[in-house]
């Protein structure tokens, strides 16, 4: 008899100890996780957020439950602040531009090295391939879990003074910047007058002229009306790519169950795939809608040809090979071989 109390006595504190590990598991996860990201829907960028919100949603069964900040509003919209606050806990998850985060991770420069990448297919070789999978290992390295690539688009340049095709065409003129050290190298290089702002002080200076232009995706000029701000020139350059990053803050993925692990990675990976194809539309079209839609405005589009572009190529390769050995001479030679063996 007293075998069997003892063995009852094993199975109740046994049963205890199961629905015990169970209760802190569930305890471990929050109500609602914070995501950053630095543009709202209906932005390609912040769709790519929202997607896999609600992706995540829908495949825990409410398990893990989202909410967008757009603006960076969690680090009082500092975008250069946003990576180390993800890594801090500051920030669960986000939506993160190579470009922001660069001032942390050096290797993310790469994408930001001046007309490294010709066309998208060379963005994909680079994030799509090994050189993708050697960033992913840095920014793991780094201090947080990324789980798919996104793309925030081609920045192109825009003024309020006259077209650009040359080089020569820039001398003088102000450009605003994002806060990356190489965007001053280039736009100086070409005799440009670049100065560092957010995008925020950017609009009342481009409306007062005392900015004259600035780059950015071309979804932006839409979205954002950019020709009421005195921008009434656009030239399509492709000089850089800015891709985006899904990302976890390592805590927080580590509190979550395998299985809830794996469905946050594939959700990652689908609003990835989805994101993409959103901020390439109207761009990878043969008679390319966006820029018929920006001269609709009564802006004048210019498209290089060429020969044109390979004069801007020449006048920013001093700053191409500046930058090679911050980024790593290595990944920088596997990205251009990556390049050059592209499917076209």
């Amino acid at each position: 008899m007293k075998f069997r109390r003892t063995l009852l006595g094993l199975a109740l504190a046994a049963t205890a100890l199961t629905f015990g590990t169970g209760a802190m598991a569930q305890a471990a996860y929050k109500p609602e996780y914070k995501m950053s990201l630095v543009l709202g829907p209906p932005t390609p960028w912040g769709m790519a957020g929202q997607i896999w919100a609600d992706l995540v949603k829908e495949r825990t069964a409410g398990r893990i439950n989202i909410k967008l900040f757009p603006g960076v509003s969690l680090v009082q919209g500092d975008q250069t602040r946003e990576f180390s606050a993800l890594r801090q806990g500051v920030i669960d998850m986000a939506v993160g531009s190579t470009i922001n985060w660069s001032p942390q991770i050096k290797e993310l420069n790469l994408f930001s090295l001046p007309f490294l990448m010709p066309d998208y297919q060379a963005i994909d070789a680079l994030t799509q391939g090994d050189v993708g999978k050697q960033i992913f290992a840095t920014v793991d390295k780094a201090g947080a879990v990324p789980l798919a690539w996104g793309e925030n688009g081609y920045r192109e340049v825009t003024n309020s003074k006259k077209p650009i095709r040359s080089p020569e065409d820039l001398k003088g003129m102000k450009f605003r910047v994002v806060g990356s050290p190489i965007y001053s190298d280039m736009f100086s290089a070409m005799g440009a007058n670049p100065t560092q702002m957010s995008w925020a002080d950017a609009q009342p200076a481009l409306s007062s002229g005392a900015v004259d232009g600035q780059e950015n995706p071309l979804f932006l000029f839409t979205v954002l009306k950019m020709h009421t701000v005195g921008q009434k020139f656009v030239t399509t350059w492709g000089y850089v790519a800015d891709p985006l990053i899904f990302v976890v803050n390592k805590d927080v993925f580590a509190s979550w169950t395998p299985a809830d692990q794996a469905i946050v990675r594939q959700a990652a990976i689908d609003a990835g795939k989805q994101e993409i194809v959103l901020a390439r539309k109207g761009l990878t079209e043969a008679d390319k809608p966006l820029l018929k839609e920006i001269a609709a405005m009564g802006v004048t589009v210019t498209q290089l040809t060429p020969a044109e572009r390979e004069a801007f190529v020449k006048a920013t390769r001093p700053v191409y090979d500046k930058w090679k050995n911050t980024v790593g001479a290595d990944l920088v030679t596997s990205a251009e071989k990556a390049i050059a063996a592209r499917k076209k």
